[in-house]
């Protein structure tokens, strides 16, 4: 699936730019490796700066209620796409009007590549507000948003649209590529995976890198706009409570939504981009409003999959079935989302879709300082079932650096347990994580608060210690680069995973490791 022209020149690259050993590329069969640490570069910026407004990349370049922001993503299955825009301006300010979603319809035409765009769907337009109940602060409109379901599309197969309201201007032709039909033997090319993007000259980089691999499909884990590093003025810092302590809520300046959308159009208007909330996705607003931005702007199949929320869904690309969860909602098992995830596992078909796959933003198996064991208490809610229902790969963002596990369960080495991979280099404003827990003096405190579920360990090498004395053998590789990474899955035993670093060439792999289901091994207790 994807670029063929381009793609059968992808694997020799990367095969010859990394190897190991006699030139083989290893697999977890090969493993536990022995935990790696790369040493961090000393010519490496971990700051990054923001695109300003004034970039022509983040600027708008149509008319009136022309669209813009266009970008596709997946419904539940291959035989349907969300196509998404935003038509009209957005307005700041005290005093805001907010446009009419009515004023302006939201069409799809379409066909398949080479023919005619005899096909036309409809679908719903809506706007959002940014409210805040403090003087001085500015609220925020948004335009219209506008989602559209396309349905019957047939698998595996390129397809051209154009998206708008006919009377008042539709867009320029673009196009996408169908996922291919659920099956063994069936999978999209190359699965881009990226954390914590933000909109830095840093993220330019990544998406250039992303791009130059023609992914078939993204998946952003969280950290998308970073809005939320700024005051509704337009004041930003790298660090929010450092630079504006005494604020009374934590603002956001929400064009940087549009400028982001407007940036990443001309990859998310042709390959498909599904995406699961942050903690930057939060922002509170009145009557504690949280995620709306985020619930707003993108379309998500979940209705499709059966969830009653926009944090967390579940749907098929070929042969995988992607899980996307939350961090930021309720999760232990009497929680919807507990009773929804079981709910989909258990329907799950490993003959028909055999590769599991979950993600959610802040991870469980990261050994950077920074973030440490944050998430300890949705580990020990939803390890269980994950590894009961033998999820196969588990990706997060947060850390914003790169880690691979090798094949792990509470946090002890398992021949059936998921490889988790941090990949939380995107490249946003905050800073890179550069430093280790397990390194000397670096170890934070347990966490002192009610609610809390991290604990020094009662067993293992750390025993009654809150952090390992080194790298923790459930760590096989870790380093502070900015990046993203590509999974490609060749059958229904192998994927390759290959993690790209921005500062090198393009195509070439900082770690690659094929990543090896055993089913007979590893059998589903259901």
């Amino acid at each position: 699936m994807g670029l063929a022209s381009n793609s059968i020149f992808v694997l020799p690259l990367l095969l010859l730019s990394f190897t190991f050993g006699h030139g083989q590329v290893p697999s977890t069969i090969d493993g536990p490796f022995t935990p790696v640490t790369v040493p961090l570069d000393p010519s490496f910026r971990g700051n990054a700066i923001d695109l300003p407004e004034t970039d022509a990349r983040v600027q708008k370049i149509v008319n009136g209620f022309e669209p813009e922001q266009i970008s596709v993503s997946l419904s539940a299955s291959h035989d349907s796409v969300w196509i998404s825009w935003i038509t009209g301006d957005f307005q700041i300010g005290e005093d805001i009007e907010p446009l009419d979603p009515n004023s302006v319809d939201s069409v799809v035409i379409y066909g398949l590549y080479g023919h005619p765009l005899t096909h036309k769907a409809t679908g719903y337009s809506q706007v959002y507000n940014q409210l805040y109940p403090y003087e001085g602060l500015q609220n925020y409109t948004s335009g219209i948003i506008h989602h559209v379901l396309l349905k019957g599309l047939r698998p595996d197969i390129l397809y051209q649209y154009q998206c708008g309201d006919p009377k008042q201007g539709m867009s320029d032709v673009h196009f996408f590529r169908t996922m291919p039909v659920s099956g063994p033997k069936s999978y999209p090319s190359r699965i881009a995976v990226v954390g914590d993007l933000g909109l830095t000259y840093n993220t330019t980089s990544t998406i250039e890198h992303l791009t130059s691999n023609h992914p078939d499909l993204v998946l952003l884990l969280g950290g998308v706009s970073y809005a939320d590093l700024y005051l509704t003025n337009g004041t930003g810092s790298d660090c929010y409570y450092c630079s504006f302590p005494q604020t009374p809520i934590h603002e956001s300046y929400q064009p940087r939504w549009d400028y982001w959308g407007r940036y990443m159009q001309p990859l998310t208007s042709s390959v498909p981009i599904m995406v699961v909330e942050g903690n930057h996705e939060r922002e509170e607003q009145i009557k504690h409003r949280t995620f709306v931005a985020y619930s707003s702007r993108f379309a998500f199949p979940s209705k499709e999959s059966k969830s009653s929320s926009t944090l967390y869904y579940s749907f098929n690309a070929g042969g995988v079935h992607f899980i996307m969860l939350s961090a930021y909602t309720s999760y232990d098992r009497t929680a919807r989302q507990y009773k929804w995830l079981e709910k989909d596992l258990a329907k799950v078909n490993r003959k028909v879709t055999p590769w599991l796959v979950a993600t959610w933003h802040p991870p469980w198996y990261s050994t950077y300082k920074a973030y440490y064991r944050e998430a300890e208490c949705m580990r020990v809610a939803m390890e269980d079932i994950l590894y009961k229902y033998k999820v196969d790969i588990v990706f997060n963002g947060h850390v914003h650096a790169y880690e691979r596990s090798n094949r792990v369960y509470n946090y002890t080495l398992d021949p059936c347990g998921p490889v988790y991979i941090t990949i939380g280099d995107g490249g946003n404003r905050e800073r890179m994580a550069i430093t280790h827990a397990d390194e000397p003096g670096n170890c934070p405190e347990a966490p002192k608060r009610k609610g809390n579920c991290a604990f020094n360990f009662t067993s293992g090498p750390a025993a009654g210690n809150f952090c390992w004395d080194r790298q923790p053998e459930y760590s096989a590789y870790r380093e502070s680069s900015f990046g993203h990474g590509i999974l490609e899955v060749r059958n229904e035993t192998h994927a390759l995973w290959t993690w790209h670093r921005n500062k090198d060439l393009y195509r070439f792999a900082g770690d690659l490791v094929y990543i090896v289901r055993q089913p007979d091994k590893c059998p589903i207790n259901s």
